[in-house]
C-alpha cells in the first residue's frame, strides 16, 4: 500500500510520500536509544511539564489537525475535533496522575519480615524503546492513548502509523518535538507494513503495541514472541448491545444509532450486534431503523454530516461482500443495504455506504461471525437473558459490550457472564483515561489507559534489603 493521503470523500490523491530507507530507519533507531538513556532519568515533574505543553499546543491546533484527519480518513469534521479534544484530556490526565500510578508499592510489614527483609517494595522502571503500530480509524487518539502513558513512564516511542494517514503521523512527531521533548523521544516511521518485522526484531526495540486487525496482531505477536518481547494487542470487536424489557427503549434506540455509526461505523468498540428481547423488539427495531435511515450521509467537512465515507475503496468492497452474503442467505435490510444515492458527481466518486440495519441473521452468514467495519447493524430477537448472553458470547471477539436493563439481578449476571473487556450499562461503550481498555479472546490482550495501561511498558522491579542496614559494617 502506498504511503499517501487519499481523500476518501472523492478518491483524490492529495500527497504521496517515499518510505524511509534502511539508513534512515537505522538513524531513527539510534536516536531513540540515545534519547532513552537520557530521558529515563528525568523526573515526573519534568515529563508532566512537557506533556502539558504538548496538550496545550494540540488544543491550539485542534481545528487544523481535525481537518487533516477528516481529509485523510473521512471521519466527520465535528468528530475529528472531538477526537483532538479527547487527546488533550488524556495528556493532561496522565501528566497529573502518572506519578501516583507508578508510585512504589509497599507490601504489609509482616510480609516484608516474612520475606527476611528489613525493607522491600516494588519499583516501576521504563522498558525502553516501544514500537507502536497504529491504525487509521482514530489516527490521533489511538497514538496518544499509547504515547501519553508511555512517555510519562519514561519510555520513548517509535510510531509506525497506517499508510493512509501520513500527515497525521508526521504531525504527532512534530507536536512532541515542539513541546520540548528531547530529540528522538517520539519519532514517526514512514514505512510500509513489510518493514515492521525487521524493526521489531531489532535489539534496540524493547516492546510493541498494536491496534488493528486480527491478522496484523497475529503477525506482530508471533514476531515479538520469537524475540521474547512484551506486546499489547487491541484487535477487532463485534460488540453486542443487549436490550431487555426493563430498559428505556426510546433512549436505548437513540443511543444505538450513535453507538453503531460513530466514526462512520469504523470503530472496534462500536456496537455491532443488537440483541433485543422479544417484548420490546418491535418498538426498538422501528425506532432504531428510523434513526439510522434519518442520518445525513455526505461530505465529512460539512458540519451537518453524520456519516462520511469509509476510509478506502477496499473497505467498502469488504462491507458490500458481507452484506451481500447475508442478503443472499435470507437476511432482510430494514434500511440501507447499498451505496447512498443523490450525493452528487463529486462525492459519488467517494467510498460511501448507506447506514444499514439487517435482520433475519443466521449462523450460516459470514456477518454473524465477522466484524462489520462500517455503518451496518445486525438485529437479533431473543426470548430471555440467557439466550441474549449466549448469543452475545457467540463471537470470536470480546472487546466490549453494552446492556440496557434496570434489573439489578440482570446486571449482576451480565457482569459475571459476558465475555468482554468491558460491560457498559444503559449507555454506549467509550474509552476514558481513568478506565482500563482492552479485550479478551481474539480482541487481543493487555490493557491501555488508566494505571493498567501505564504499567504495561514498565519493569515491575522487586527491591529487597536484607536485615542489615545499607552500608553497615561487620
Amino acid at each position: 500500500m502506498p504511503i499517501a493521503t487519499v481523500n476518501p470523500a472523492n478518491g483524490e490523491t492529495l500527497r504521496t510520500f517515499d518510505p524511509l530507507g534502511a539508513a534512515e530507519i537505522e538513524q531513527k533507531l539510534d536516536a531513540a536509544v540515545t534519547a532513552f538513556r537520557q530521558y529515563r532519568t528525568t523526573g515526573f515533574d519534568e515529563r508532566a511539564g512537557l506533556l502539558n505543553e504538548a496538550a496545550g499546543m494540540l488544543e491550539e491546533d485542534q481545528q487544523d489537525i481535525a481537518r487533516t484527519m477528516t481529509i485523510e480518513m473521512g471521519k466527520p469534521l465535528k468528530a475529528a475535533r472531538a477526537e483532538a479534544a479527547k487527546c488533550v484530556k488524556a495528556m493532561r490526565w496522565y501528566a497529573a496522575h502518572a506519578e501516583e500510578l507508578l508510585a512504589d508499592e509497599h507490601p504489609p510489614a509482616a510480609d516484608v519480615r516474612d520475606a527476611g527483609a528489613s525493607r522491600a517494595y516494588v519499583h516501576y522502571r521504563p522498558l525502553g524503546v516501544v514500537l507502536a503500530v497504529m491504525p487509521w480509524n482514530f489516527p490521533l487518539w489511538q497514538v496518544v492513548r499509547f504515547a501519553a502513558p508511555a512517555l510519562m513512564a519514561g519510555n520513548v516511542g517509535l510510531l509506525k502509523h497506517a499508510s493512509n494517514v501520513p500527515q497525521t503521523a508526521m504531525y504527532l512527531e512534530l507536536l512532541f518535538r515542539r513541546a520540548g521533548f528531547p530529540e528522538g523521544c517520539f519519532q514517526t516511521l514512514l514505512v510500509g507494513s513489510g518493514a515492521v518485522e525487521s524493526i521489531l526484531r531489532d535489539s534496540r526495540v524493547a516492546a510493541a503495541t498494536l491496534t488493528g486487525s486480527e491478522p496484523a496482531g497475529r503477525s506482530v505477536a508471533a514476531i515479538a514472541g520469537d524475540e521474547v518481547k512484551h506486546t499489547v494487542l487491541e484487535l477487532g470487536g463485534s460488540d453486542p448491545y443487549l436490550v431487555m424489557p426493563s430498559a428505556d427503549v426510546a433512549r436505548a434506540a437513540r443511543t444505538a444509532v450513535t453507538a453503531r455509526v460513530q466514526n462512520n461505523g469504523q470503530s472496534c468498540i462500536a456496537a455491532k450486534r443488537f440483541i433485543v428481547h422479544t417484548e420490546v423488539y418491535e418498538e426498538f427495531a422501528e425506532r432504531f431503523t428510523v434513526g439510522m435511515r434519518d442520518l445525513t450521509v455526505g461530505d465529512p467537512l460539512e458540519e451537518s454530516t453524520d456519516v462520511g465515507p469509509l476510509s478506502s475503496e477496499q473497505g467498502r468492497a469488504d462491507l458490500e461482500e458481507l452484506v451481500g452474503d447475508a442478503v443472499r442467505r435470507g437476511a432482510t435490510a430494514l434500511c440501507g443495504g447499498g451505496r447512498p444515492e443523490g450525493l452528487g458527481p463529486v462525492l459519488e466518486r467517494g467510498w460511501f455506504y448507506a447506514p444499514t440495519v439487517l435482520t433475519g441473521i443466521t449462523p450460516a452468514m459470514r456477518i454473524h461471525r465477522e466484524e462489520t467495519f462500517g455503518p451496518v447493524a445486525t438485529l437479533y430477537r431473543v426470548e430471555g437473558l440467557d439466550e441474549a448472553v449466549a448469543l452475545a458470547n457467540d463471537s470470536p471477539f470480546g472487546l466490549s459490550s453494552n446492556v440496557w436493563t434496570r434489573d439489578a439481578d440482570e446486571a449482576r449476571r451480565c457482569v459475571r457472564d459476558l465475555e468482554a473487556g468491558g460491560v457498559f450499562f444503559n449507555g454506549m461503550t467509550a474509552s476514558h483515561p481513568a478506565l482500563p481498555f482492552g479485550g479478551v479472546k481474539r480482541s487481543g490482550y493487555g490493557r491501555e489507559l488508566a494505571g493498567h495501561g501505564i504499567r504495561e511498558f514498565c519493569n515491575a522491579t522487586t527491591v529487597w534489603y536484607g536485615p542489615e542496614p545499607v552500608g553497615a559494617t561487620s
